[in-house]
């Protein structure tokens, strides 16, 4: 298995001063602790040139991995005096040390010891201690006396918590944005001209001109072309479709264009004589009988009328069904406002128009806005997600989106908006801090590496965090 390592380069709360002994006599000079694999290995530099052991007496040094309620203890080292030496030889089942553990007369013992124990690894170890004891024993091996320092207050070290990219998107050199809409403007039947209280046209008309008010009384915006664009639905000659689609569209921009002082060819016009787009559409969705014989008929390459006889005597029932349900919706008129949208670059009133109306916002002021807020709040995970609710298709505000929830710890949605920010290295970064932040360190590693190779270099320290989680070190020579 991988092994898992955090470099530990700062204090340790719980440890005691550089220069100070860890318990009397006894200084740690280096240490390091480690999971490999199923293992939990300790390496030490123990220090004992200070450690005074009277003759009769014992001294045993244990290091204890701690956790709450639950403990094991590593091997030990035992020094002794030397009557208590000479006891122990004679009586090695009373000795405090055996087996694996390390033995030595007091006045044979080395400065320095190099020490090394390995124990498995329990779950329950995550997050433990590793506490150092001294125990001293007298004749019959009464206990004179325990002390212990913590020597690791926490392993590993608290998860690690990498620093999020940002994509700064590019600026909009001129902001284009569009309003669309539809009007179902009736006409009496075969007439072209425009009857404003025929029917529902008051309503329909009005969509077409609030749109234009909306963004007219709007001192932020300038309207640079209208576009309207006239159906008419499959039924009838298609020559006579032709003419009255093409009258009605026109009749329609005379009459937008009597309400207001525009340019000559601000509104420009297009029209398609029969909606067979639309029709198909409707057939393909809905549950109408022989949908496929009709869809068949609508999609071959016959003439428009002739495509409309053969549903008309073929399925005269359902023929007579989409006259009622959707021809209706087909004679219509499609509308787009074309205008622009001044630019902004004071953070205070990027604010103001991100609360009122940040469809006029570009991505970029977003961002400069996201400079004044403090990383990591809840202000600027907002401003995230509304960025990316007006550019929903957008591959950067996608991204920008994803880390804010990251943030949130709301993984999940981090990983639908990530579907939608392409192929970016910035992703591969961004997939492999959500796995560091899961804990799944191994698991990082792959988004990680590919996103360094990439040239993402805010990836490397994120790699030595995931590799080294599971290392504790400190040198203190």
């Amino acid at each position: 298995m991988k092994r898992f390592i955090v470099i530990l380069t700062a204090a340790l709360a719980g440890i005691a001063a550089a220069d100070a002994q860890i318990v009397t006599g006894v200084n740690v000079h280096s240490y390091a602790m480690e999971r490999a694999g199923n293992y939990v290995v300790v390496d030490m530099d123990i220090d004992l040139s200070e450690l005074e052991v009277k003759g009769s007496e014992a001294v045993v040094l244990t290091p204890h991995i701690v956790s709450d309620t639950l403990s094991v203890a590593l091997k030990s080292i035992g020094v002794y005096g030397r009557n208590r030496d000479f006891y122990y030889q004679r009586n090695a089942e009373l000795a405090p040390t055996s087996g694996d553990d390390l033995s030595f007369r007091n006045k044979k013992t080395p400065e320095t010891i190099a020490y090394h124990a390995v124990v498995h690894f329990e779950q329950w170890m995550d997050g433990c201690q590793l506490v150092f004891e001294r125990t001293d024993c007298g004749c019959n091996n009464t206990n004179l006396g325990t002390e212990g320092n913590v020597l690791i207050d926490r392993f590993p070290l608290e998860p690690y918590k990498p620093t999020l990219l940002y994509i700064r998107p590019e600026a909009e050199r001129v902001k284009t944005r569009a309003l669309s809409g539809t009007a179902y403007v009736d006409f009496v039947v075969n007439k072209t001209d425009i009857r404003p209280d025929y029917r529902n046209n008051t309503a329909e008309i009005a969509k077409i001109t609030g749109t234009i008010d909306a963004v007219k009384n709007d001192s932020d915006m300038t309207i640079t072309a209208i576009t309207i664009k006239g159906f008419a639905s499959p039924e009838s000659p298609y020559k006579n479709n032709a003419r009255l689609a093409e009258g009605r569209t026109e009749a329609l921009k005379k009459y937008v264009e009597g309400l207001y002082n525009f340019d000559s060819g601000l509104i420009t016009t297009a029209f398609e004589p029969e909606d067979w787009a639309g029709l198909e559409n409707y057939v393909e969705t809905s549950e109408i009988a022989n949908k496929d014989d009709i869809l068949a008929i609508i999609r071959n390459n016959e003439e428009p009328d002739r495509k409309e006889w053969q549903i008309k005597s073929k399925y005269p029932n359902e023929y007579h069904y989409l006259l009622d349900n959707c021809y209706p919706a087909l004679r219509r008129s499609d509308y787009t406002v074309h205008y622009t949208v001044r630019k902004y670059s004071e953070p205070a009133e990027i604010e103001s128009i991100m609360n009122t109306a940040p469809q006029k916002l570009s991505l970029e002021e977003f961002y400069i806005l996201a400079q004044t807020y403090e990383p990591g709040s809840a202000e600027l995970d907002e401003l995230w997600e509304i960025a990316v609710r007006m550019y929903p298709n957008d591959e950067i505000a996608n991204f920008n989106a994803a880390n804010s929830a990251i943030h949130k710890g709301d993984y999940e949605r981090a990983l639908r908006y990530l579907d939608r920010a392409g192929n970016r290295p910035e992703v591969e970064f961004s997939l492999g801090c959500i796995e560091v932040l899961k804990e799944e360190y191994e698991a990082s590693l792959d988004y990680l590496y590919k996103a360094k190779e990439a040239g993402i270099e805010e990836a490397t320290p994120v790699i030595d965090a995931a590799e080294n989680h599971w290392k504790v070190i400190r040198n203190r020579k």
